[in-house]
Order: structure tokens, then sequence, then C-alpha cells
């Protein structure tokens, strides 16, 4: 009897906490963000989808040393960070 107690508690607990989350997750889904605000301002996601692409074939033909694919990586989150940046004080 206290086994299927227990796992009907568990299962409510689980339960709870899941709706908890799925709120959490609606609120800041909700609330604004630069990559919400560039796309409300009619700019496309173009530019981001680009450097990765473009990322992912220059780590593809990088030489094997870690060094250069930091770089790559690196470079394509400043060039990112900054046109979303640029999209919010517009």
């Amino acid at each position: 009897m206290s086994d299927s107690l227990d796992a009907r508690m568990r299962d409510g607990i689980d339960d709870q906490v899941a709706e908890a989350f799925d709120a959490y997750l609606a609120d800041r889904l909700a609330e604004p963000g630069p990559l919400r605000a560039s796309l409300a301002r009619g700019r496309s996601a173009g530019v981001v989808l680009g450097t990765v692409g473009l990322g992912a074939l220059a780590t593809a033909l990088a030489p094997t040393g870690g060094a250069v694919v930091c770089w790559i990586w690196g470079a394509i989150a400043v060039i990112d960070l900054v046109w979303l940046l640029t999209a919010r004080r517009r």
C-alpha cells in the first residue's frame, strides 16, 4: 500500500514540476530579446544562419589544430552579437 502511495506522490510531484517548468519557459519565450527584436524590425536571421553555416564549413576544412577552430567560432560569436545588438538599438 505504501509503495503505491509513494509512486502516486512522486507522479504528482513530477506533474507539478513539469507544469511549473512549462509555465517558466512560456514566460521566458514571451520576453523580448535581441533576436526577437531584430525579427520584429524586419531583419532576417540570414546573417546568423550564414555565419553558422560558414563556421561549420570552415571547421570541416580547418587543420587539426584546435586553436584555429576556436578563433573561427570566436569571430562568428562576435559577428552575431554585434548584428543582434545593433538590431536592438534601432
